[in-house]
């Protein structure tokens, strides 16, 4: 198995052109949080031609809800929730510069054109293994919409946060290169 390689936040199209699925990462920066409340509102803002609460240029987006942090730690469990829930919306903030999404499962047809069109990666990390996945957090903050509690936006600072390319910039998706290279002819 590959070593995985390092990248830092925020990327750019240089760096998502050297990816590819089945690349193992580990993500050391800022990265941000936000699941389909949030999601919702980040559209409403640009449809009304608002700002958004932070620069998403080059940033990447986490779709977590995570647990309240214990005493002395900066977040709690921080597992991926399902990626589809937020489909309808990612094409208009890739388009706006979001380079990568971290989440679980499969993305529409629609959301990969988008990645291949504006240069975007989707990212996997491991379902089930949220505690673990905390451990990469080291720090977290709300930085827009308290009131939806878990499913706020947070800034989060990582380092080396595991994850795999899942689709590229190239139309590549693991999924459905791993289902095709098992299914029986």
């Amino acid at each position: 198995m590959a070593e995985a390689k390092r990248i830092k936040t925020p990327l750019t199209d240089d760096v998502v052109g050297e990816l590819h699925i089945g690349d193992r990462l580990l993500i050391t920066g800022v990265i941000y949080t936000g699941r389909d409340a949030a999601h919702k509102r980040l559209i409403e803002l640009i449809d009304e031609g608002e700002e958004l609460p932070f620069d998403i240029k080059g940033q990447i987006i986490y779709y977590v809800g995570p647990t309240p942090a214990k005493p002395g730690k900066p977040i709690g469990s921080a597992g991926p929730t399902t990626s589809g829930r937020m489909d309808t919306y990612s094409p208009k903030l890739i388009e706006r510069g979001l380079k990568g999404m971290i989440g679980k499962g499969m993305r529409s047809q629609q959301v990969k054109d988008a990645m291949r069109k504006y240069k975007a990666i989707y990212l996997g990390a491991t379902g089930g293994a949220a505690a673990l996945l905390a451990k990469s957090i080291k720090k977290a903050e709300v930085i827009a919409y308290e009131d939806l509690g878990p499913e706020a936006i947070r800034r989060l600072e990582v380092e080396d946060f595991p994850v795999t390319v899942i689709n590229d910039i190239y139309g590549g998706d693991l999924y459905e290169e791993g289902a095709a290279k098992y299914r029986r002819q």
